[in-house]
């Protein structure tokens, strides 16, 4: 039994289906799920809903293989085959197969952005666009590259970032050797031979090759701060300084030295740290440097031309030597 009632015969013209009638208008709900705690007034509209638990989809199309849980949602998707489309916009051309597409359209119209966020003062003309918004201040990147460490918000994003990995990159700079797989990066980069800054801020005078910068660079300004951490109260005017933060509290040390074992939250703590390699290496170089002076002294040539019998005592005066004597190896 999925259900606890009374009859469930709700047939036009029997004393079931009059019951039903009634109910509409009271708030009774005899009709119960017995796998979640919703309840229905008519026992059709409990025989739908059981088919969420199911999986079930008795309605399929004849033209491809979707089914639906639903004979309207059937109806609905058959004009995707039929091409009919009976919902027309009143201010413009456009028509729409199903009632919601028109109602979401005409918010391109009336400027109406019902969707709302909590956290700051954006709104949205369509749900979907609030639900990836909302990713701005959660931090959350779930589209991740498998070919890099890079993620993102949203899954466009990443099928543009995959280009970055392609061979394809036929939009070539004329300026340099630069190529890239799309139009608006080497726009972009053309702004770095030209030092066209075309995007100005209105409450300072700097300006900016993209968009993006003068976008962030406006939370200056407004102390506007929608990165907030999910872990503790902070909030950052940039993602990137949110993901750092957030290393505090996961421990996460992604920026390994290569020279020992040691990793960094920071690539700026890496970078100092290298330094201390660096000195190592100053020593190590001076040191060679005196025992290249030792072997000049003593008049060895430990480094033979494969190409002629001549010796030199260090590895640059030989490349310096196959260069000139034998550039065309």
């Amino acid at each position: 039994m999925l259900c606890e009632g009374d009859s469930h015969d709700d047939k036009p013209g029997t004393s079931g289906s009059l019951n039903n009638r009634m109910r509409v208008h009271t708030e009774d709900k005899v009709y119960k799920c017995q796998l979640c705690d919703k309840a229905f007034k008519v026992f059709s509209s409990l025989t739908t809903h059981v088919r969420v638990h199911t999986g079930d989809k008795p309605f399929k199309c004849q033209l491809c293989d979707k089914a639906f849980t639903v004979s309207s949602s059937l109806t609905t998707h058959m004009r995707v085959h039929t091409g009919d489309k009976r919902y027309k916009c009143q201010l413009c051309d456009k028509a729409f197969s199903q009632s919601g597409n028109l109602n979401r359209h005409i918010r391109v119209h009336t400027g109406d952005k019902p969707y709302k966020c909590q956290l700051c003062d954006k709104s949205f003309g369509v749900s979907s666009n609030l639900t990836t918004h909302m990713k701005v201040h959660t931090g959350d990147k779930p589209y991740k590259c498998q070919l890099c460490d890079k993620s993102f918000g949203v899954s466009s994003n990443l099928t543009t970032h995959m280009k970055v990995h392609t061979v394809d990159k036929p939009y070539k700079c004329q300026l340099c050797d630069k190529a890239f797989s799309q139009s608006a990066h080497l726009n972009s980069h053309i702004r770095v031979h030209t030092g066209d800054k075309p995007y100005k801020c209105q409450l300072c005078d700097k300006a900016f090759r993209v968009s993006s910068d003068l976008t962030t660079h406006m939370r200056v300004h407004t102390g506007d701060k929608p990165f907030k951490c999910q872990l503790c109260d902070k909030a950052f005017s940039q993602s990137a300084h949110l993901n750092r933060h957030t290393r505090v509290h996961t421990g996460d040390k992604p920026f390994k030295c290569q020279l020992c074992d040691k990793s960094f939250s920071q690539s700026t703590h890496l970078n100092s740290h290298m330094r201390i390699h660096t000195r190592e290496t100053v020593k190590s170089e001076l040191s060679g440097d005196l025992k290249k002076h030792v072997l000049r002294r003593k008049g060895v040539k430990p480094n033979v031309c494969s190409e002629c019998p001549r010796c030199f005592c260090t590895a640059d005066k030989l490349k310096s030597h196959l260069l000139m004597a034998h550039w065309y190896i």
